[in-house]
């Protein structure tokens, strides 16, 4: 199977960038954040699945459950609470004016609500063909119809303005649901340029195929000549794969705080997963942590607060 993504600089949407942005590029640290958001349908993905399958549309008024779940991140990131504001959030599963979710717009509204600028990448849904069937563990999740007018996608909401916005094709594998993408940008901090990599890698297939796609971002960031932090939805859903992805980066020059078997997600009963990671090169990891209980996707937002 072949697919031509459309064209990466029409997937490409900045917004909110009237948003008044403080002058942080002499403050000493920044705390970066990374979420799956699952396009704030809520936290059971198998439950809400299975009802699906019976005929039960969950949450049945979707846009309404999808604002409250916004308003309700928002609060979270911002409250010092759960975890320190965030200076960059990378949003991943923020998709964009899709039916399921009741047509909201995820990365605007959280945006407008956090009082940031944004950019959106878009997946680019491969429209001319059905979507694969998927792994039986992996067939609860809600697809998009072909004809759906939205979009897929990761993001990045910030503080600082952002620079060299570029949207990264990960490697196609007949993906059963969507292809996958990346977002990258640079923020002038300290008098230094530090390029941000926000991925979602995919959870089907073998391992070597995530690595292939975490390899292709890797590339990227090889072109850039200073610190940077690679972070997102690395869907590392088996411990081996958690420590292997670690390996790969740290053989690539970068660390990470988080220990290897913490979990960033949620199954059904008590499974548990370490499936999203900040990784850095050139910075040092002052605090870090996971924001439990925060329960608008079945992932967990996870933080870093950095220095150069």
């Amino acid at each position: 199977m072949s697919f031509t993504p459309p064209d990466a600089n029409t997937r490409i949407e900045f917004g909110n960038e009237h948003v008044s942005q403080a002058d942080l590029r002499e403050k000493s640290t920044l705390v970066f954040a990374s979420y799956n958001i699952r396009y704030a349908v809520g936290r059971f993905l198998i439950l809400s699945g299975l009802l699906r399958k019976l005929g039960y549309n969950f949450p049945r008024r979707r846009a309404d459950a999808i604002e409250r779940n916004l308003t309700t991140t928002a609060d979270a990131f911002t409250s010092d609470g759960l975890l320190p504001t965030p200076d960059i959030l990378a949003l991943q599963e923020a998709d964009k004016l899709t039916g399921r979710t009741g047509g909201q717009h995820i990365a605007r509204r959280l945006a407008e609500e956090m009082k940031m600028s944004y950019v959106h990448a878009g997946a680019g849904l491969p429209r001319e063909s059905p979507p694969k069937q998927r792994e039986w563990w992996l067939n609860f999740e809600e697809q998009v119809a072909n004809d759906d007018e939205g979009d897929m996608g990761v993001a990045l909401l910030s503080r600082m303005p952002l620079t060299d916005v570029e949207l990264i094709d990960l490697p196609w594998h007949e993906c059963p649901w969507h292809p996958r993408v990346a977002v990258a940008a640079t923020i002038y901090w300290r008098n230094q340029n530090l390029r941000l990599f926000n991925a979602h890698i995919d959870p089907h297939g073998p391992l070597d195929n995530q690595h292939q796609q975490t390899e292709a971002v890797l590339e990227r960031a090889k072109q850039h000549d200073g610190p940077a932090v690679v972070l997102g939805d690395f869907n590392t859903l088996s411990k081996d794969k958690a420590i292997q992805i670690r390996k790969l980066l740290e053989s690539h020059g970068y660390t990470t705080p988080f220990p290897t078997d913490i979990p960033t997600w949620r199954g059904a009963g008590v499974v548990r997963f370490h499936a999203d990671w900040i990784f850095g090169k050139g910075v040092t990891f002052k605090r870090w942590g996971v924001a439990k209980p925060l329960n608008v996707s079945d992932h967990w937002p996870i933080w870093a607060e950095i220095e150069l």
